[in-house]
């Protein structure tokens, strides 16, 4: 069985799934040889250029630069320099727009031409083969060569992956872009040069196998390359023209029936591949010492007068070669296209720079190319998927996407997909399947280099914690040791005496400090105290069991007793200063009591009726020392003055209650409505209803009063003032009752003489009542009276005016209420003799029983004050 490299060198083919025939429409720009455009008045130079980070400036803003001068420099093997494409001078660094998909800015360096395009001093390597694989990847490195073919992947990193393990080396020509001739003009004109970048590259990777793949549809290309090719130990393989046949996995496929397993690059299995644009800037690198500053650059479509491909320097604006080279744009609708139909984008404007990997500028119009795409559903036909050269399922990978369910794109491999555009090449619903799968795979990046950027941090932070744990442990140990040296010095010295004695002296004089009354003592303790450590000292040194600590035990109880002493005095003093304060508050609140009274008295000297008050309660007092000189003159048995006029009073009443029950029973014959039962006893329940009323109020009235001579006599001042204004409102509620009962009474009088003599009769008896009642609260507002006097002499001399006030009101309204009682029992007698008998007997019944009650009442009262 033949081996892998006889195969391909029988010229054996092998073919990849799927792929696509679009139309090719290169003839249009491989009619006229390359052209070199013109040095643009302005170049833009994009810092970063290839696939990987930016490197770091070196010149800045003013600076003049030389042509193949390295503007940035690299410090890892992803970055790559970028190099001025002409001499002139850096005008700004600042962010401009850039050939990408996403039109968004990147920093770029401004450069203003000179037009003299002055080279730096170059080092050339004509014999390479004098050099080591280092050394020229190295040179390349410098140079800043990166993939020519679109995708942009530094090719010194790329030669470095493959060193000692590359079986394979191939060359890939194929270009099977539509519309692009960049390589296959590069191959016709520079075919030389392109062998010799190969055999730079043989001379670093040593392959046993170099193979270069080219489409059938560049039989020009072919030709020049075989002839370049004719003694070397090259194959070139001529391969069917297929889209997209120019890809490195798809390549590898045709050309070695080997497939690249996902996650893996292909020089893990022996196969490295290079652009033919990237071998021609090798050899101008490493032979000619050249840098990479300039490109061919397809210029195609029906916009321009003449399509053709140009050398244009890197930075160039795509206007400047547009306004060179016969661009008339489309009226109805301008496009620039980046790139290819199939794999291009369009660009934002066209001040967009050219760069390293800029292979195509396609100015198509609206005919050539038609806009009108609408996406429509997708109908699950299933061309996208037989048309992915890299067998994915576009379809599921496109609902996932939209989805963003990315974690779903990458269990289907979306990392594989190269971007062809095959599957929307022939989608009939015309969905921009590539945009979808581009917005995916660029967002799952941006999540893994976070991902990757916490992880990073949550090393640093646990290798810092580390750290500093490792640093405490030492320092701890440090000093754990240095303590150790320290008490092994210590016992080796004998020193620990003298500590003892340094640690006694600090402490006597921190004790001298901060009780001065023990000067005279402390210093004889202190010394006491280094004499006890001495002695224990040298009891330990001639091994003694147990010290003698007679003279500590002496000096602790010296110090028990003192501090004894000092909290004695200490608790003194502060007895006596709460002592103080105690006096100090008294004093101050009897010095505002005297000065509320004195607001009180100035107050009531500017109102009359505050000034009737101090009279009252002057007239109050006066009556209390009356009364006080009489109930001393009469305590054996005599009743108090005020009694007489109770006494008369109800003398009073009970004579005409008896003169009033003899006319009616003289009367008795006489009277025409001797009949009337029921009045009658409606009279005698109304009569009953009032007496048990007068009754309860006097009992109550009666327990107020006990209650208030209960009150002790050393009661507060405050107390006693209200007593006071108490008894006085009392009063005032009397004097009212009083009034209305006169009302009553009068009001009786005058329909006495008019109405039935029924009605005249319960008049009487219910004046009669209410004269009971006022006085049965004449007797309460003695006895309150009575509970005032009997207060300490010693009470405030306000409240004594005020209750003799009140005694002389209370007085003065029991003797109107007894006249105007009379008078009622007059008006009573005065009544017609012609008035019921039978209610004029039960009238005279209850006034008997009345006057009965109220005598033994009286009785009671004056018992009990004696």
């Amino acid at each position: 069985m033949l081996s892998l490299i006889e195969q391909i060198k029988s010229g054996a083919l092998w073919t990849f799934p799927g792929g696509v025939h679009p139309a090719e429409n290169k003839t249009q720009s491989v009619k006229t040889a390359i052209a070199r455009a013109q040095i643009p008045a302005e170049i833009v130079l994009p810092v970063k250029q290839h696939i990987g980070k930016p490197g770091t400036l070196t010149v800045d803003v003013g600076e003049h630069v030389l042509k193949g001068q390295a503007l940035t420099k690299y410090d890892m093997s992803f970055m790559l320099p970028v190099h001025a494409p002409t001499s002139g001078r850096v005008v700004a660094i600042e962010p401009r727009t850039t050939a990408h998909p996403s039109g968004l800015s990147e920093t770029c360096i401004v450069i203003e031409p000179d037009f003299e395009d002055a080279w730096v001093e170059r080092e050339t390597w004509a014999d390479f083969s004098q050099r080591t694989p280092d050394e020229l990847i190295e040179k390349i490195r410098l140079a800043g060569v990166s993939g020519m073919g679109g995708a942009g992947f530094p090719t010194a990193k790329k030669i470095q992956s493959g060193l000692a393990r590359t079986e394979i080396l191939i060359i890939n020509a194929a270009e099977c872009e539509p519309y692009i001739t960049a390589d296959d003009m590069l191959m016709r004109e520079h075919a030389d040069e392109i062998i010799q970048g190969i055999e730079v590259v043989e001379h670093i990777l040593k392959p046993k196998l170099t193979v270069i793949g080219i489409e059938d549809n560049k039989p020009e290309a072919v030709k020049a390359l075989q002839k370049a090719a004719e003694h070397k130990d090259i194959v070139i393989r001529v391969i069917p023209t297929k889209y997209p046949s120019g890809g490195e996995k798809q390549l590898i496929k045709i050309l070695t029936d080997k497939e690249v397993p996902n996650g893996v690059i292909p020089a893990d299995i022996g196969i490295l591949v290079q652009n033919v644009g990237s071998l021609y800037a090798i050899k101008r690198a490493v032979v000619d010492g050249e840098a990479l500053v300039d490109r061919i650059v397809t210029l195609t479509g029906d916009t321009f007068k003449q399509p053709r491909n140009v050398w244009s320097l890197l930075g160039t604006p795509v206007q400047s070669l547009l306004d060179e080279f016969g661009y008339k744009a489309d009226k109805k609708l301008p496009r620039l296209i980046m790139g290819g139909p199939m794999m291009g984008f369009t660009l934002p404007h066209s001040q967009v720079p050219i760069t390293k990997t800029s292979n195509c500028i396609l100015a198509p119009t609206r005919k050539e190319i038609s806009p009108n795409q609408y996406e429509m559903a997708c109908i699950r036909c299933g061309q996208c998927a037989e048309a992915c050269p890299a067998s994915l399922l576009p379809q599921q990978l496109l609902w996932h996407s939209k989805a963003e369910e990315l974690d779903k794109c990458e269990e289907l491999n979306i990392k594989d997909c190269i971007e062809c555009g095959a599957c929307a090449f022939v989608c009939p619903s015309e969905i921009p399947l590539v945009q979808y799968y581009r917005q995916a795979k660029a967002e799952i990046r941006t999540r893994k280099e976070e991902s990757e950027a916490a992880e990073r941090a949550k090393v640093r932070f646990e290798e810092k914690k580390a750290r500093l744990d490792r640093d405490k442990a030492a320092r701890e140990n440090r000093f754990k040791k240095a303590a150790d040296d320290r008490r092994k010095e210590m016992k080796s010295t004998g020193s620990d005496d003298a500590i003892a004695a340094a640690i006694a002296r600090v402490k006597a004089q921190k004790s001298e400090a901060s009780s001065p009354e023990e000067k005279a003592v402390k210093p004889a303790v202190a010394a006491a105290i280094a004499k006890a450590k001495a002695e224990q000292a040298a009891a330990a040194a001639s091994d003694q069991a147990e010290p003698d600590n007679s003279e500590m035990a002496k000096l602790r109880e010296e110090r028990k007793q003192q501090a004894r002493a000092r909290k004695a005095a200490k608790e003194q003093q502060d007895t006596a200063t709460t002592d103080n304060k105690k006096d100090a508050v008294a004093a101050a609140i009897a010095r505002a009591k005297a000065k509320k009274a004195e607001q009180a008295q100035n107050a009531s000297s500017d109102d009359p009726v505050e000034d009737k008050k101090a009279a009252v309660s002057a007239a109050i007092a006066r009556a209390k020392a009356k009364k006080a000189q009489a109930s001393k003159s009469n305590e054996s048995d005599a009743p108090p003055a005020s009694d007489d006029k109770k006494t008369a009073v109800a003398a009073a009443i009970a004579r005409a209650k008896a003169k009033k029950a003899q006319a009616s029973e003289s009367n008795e014959s006489d009277d025409p409505t001797a009949s009337d039962d029921k009045k009658a006893a409606v009279a005698a329940a109304i009569a009953r209803a009032k007496a048990r009323k007068a009754e309860q109020q006097a009992a109550k009235a009666d327990v107020s009063n006990d209650s208030i001579e209960e009150q002790p006599a050393e009661e507060d001042p405050k107390k006693a003032a209200v007593a006071a204004a108490i008894a006085r409102a009392k009063a005032l509620k009397a004097e009212q009752q009083a009034e209305k009962a006169d009302e009553s009474n009068d009001a009786t009088e005058e329909q006495a003489s008019e109405e039935d003599p029924k009605k005249a009769a319960v008049a009487a008896a219910i004046a009669r009542a209410k004269a009971r009642k006022a006085e049965q609260q004449a007797v309460k507002a003695d006895e309150s009276n009575d509970a005032v006097e009997e207060q300490p002499i010693e009470e405030d001399p306000k409240k004594a005016a005020v209750a003799a006030a009140i005694a002389r009101a209370k007085a003065r309204k029991a003797e109107q209420q007894a006249v105007k009682a009379d008078e009622s029992n007059d008006a009573t007698e005065d009544q017609p003799v012609e008035e019921d008998p039978k209610k004029a007997a039960v009238a005279a019944a209850i006034a008997r029983a009345k006057a009965r009650k109220a005598e033994k009442e009286q009785q009671k009262q004056t018992e009990e004050k004696e």
